[in-house]
Order: structure tokens, then C-alpha cells, then sequence
């Protein structure tokens, strides 16, 4: 499948169409990371482990939160090493070469260091924690999209960070313009 099909994914929203066929990401709205002939690698922001807790994290870390921490919940990022943390994050906050620019909005880290600042109170302003990613190799995002797996939206700072989890999925939708009633998980051909 030729890449010149698509744009540059890095920094858009995938939003899970109806009937994706995968459970892990039924109703999943993925900020993509990473997008180029080698693969991708994004985060779901809408699905918080039931599991995991934030100070679970830091225990393993050696982290010692203090009062000052703000509440953070910790996301599924994804099925893939999800033993590995990652921070999406306002581009606010730096930690020298652990963060990488997604995007003049958005940054990645994945660093002790970050968490070490959110557990004192500090790091970025707007974040989301996440354990493990989900990734695709070479094309295989591309099919996905061309099979109606997926929708690609732009990102707003309200719908990652601030909107609720539960109504990421519909607010994405419904950002360009669409009801969600009207998504259907069939593939069509012209």
C-alpha cells in the first residue's frame, strides 16, 4: 500500500469504529505518537486501568509522592509492554533528551524523572499516564484505516485532557461534525 495514501498520523486521534473487531479497543480513542514507514505507535486516553493505581506505580519506582500530587489516574496505553510507562503531556515540561515533541501541543516522555516531578507536585501542567502503547508495524495501521477500522480526527487539548474518559469516543466523533448514532463498522467500495 503506497504511504503517500496517507499523511503523517503523528499527533492525530484514531477513534475506533463501531465493530473494529478487536475488543482491547472497542470504543478506544488513540493519540498517535509516531507514524512512518517503519510503523506506529500511539496511546489510548480513554480507558483507566481498574488495576493499576498511580501509587502502585511510584511503590515499584521508588517514588515517594507528596501531598501536593495531584490525583492521576493510570491509562491503558495499550497491549503492547505493559510493564513500560509514558506520559503524554503540555509541551510545558522538558526532561532533556526522555522527551520527544509530538507535536507544538503535545510531548511524550517516558522517563523516572517526569513522575518523580508530578509525585512532588510539579512536571507538566495538562498529562496523562499511561502503561504500555499500542503499536503497529509497517502498513498495517494503513489497512486498518482503509478497512474502516478507524477514524482519524484532530486533537483538541479539551477532548485529551480535560474531557471525561467515557465521552473521549463521542466528543472525538463529534468533532468533525458527525453523530456517533450514524458510524457504521462496515467497509465500503465505490
Amino acid at each position: 500500500m503506497p504511504e503517500t495514501m496517507f499523511n503523517n498520523l503523528t499527533g492525530k486521534l484514531l477513534v475506533a469504529m463501531p465493530g473494529i473487531g478487536d475488543p482491547r479497543f472497542e470504543n478506544s480513542v488513540i493519540f498517535m505518537c509516531a507514524h512512518s514507514d517503519e510503523g506506529s505507535m500511539g496511546l489510548i486516553i480513554n480507558q483507566v486501568s481498574h488495576d493499576i493505581q498511580v501509587r502502585d506505580v511510584f511503590e515499584q519506582l521508588g517514588i515517594n509522592p507528596t501531598d501536593m500530587m495531584a490525583p492521576l489516574p493510570v491509562h491503558f496505553g495499550g497491549p503492547v509492554e505493559l510493564g513500560r510507562g509514558f506520559v503524554l503531556h503540555s509541551v510545558d515540561y522538558e526532561a532533556d533528551s526522555a522527551s520527544m515533541a509530538v507535536s507544538p501541543t503535545y510531548s511524550m516522555t517516558a522517563s523516572r524523572d517526569i513522575l518523580s516531578d508530578i509525585a512532588l507536585g510539579g512536571g507538566p501542567r495538562e498529562r496523562l499516564l499511561c502503561l504500555g502503547y499500542s503499536g503497529w508495524g509497517p502498513g498495517q495501521l494503513e489497512r486498518e484505516i482503509v478497512e474502516n477500522g478507524w477514524l482519524t480526527v484532530d486533537p483538541t487539548p479539551e477532548i485529551v485532557f480535560d474531557v471525561p474518559n467515557a465521552q473521549k469516543w463521542d466528543a472525538s466523533v463529534r468533532s468533525i461534525g458527525v453523530s456517533p448514532a450514524l458510524l457504521s463498522g462496515e467497509a465500503g467500495r465505490a
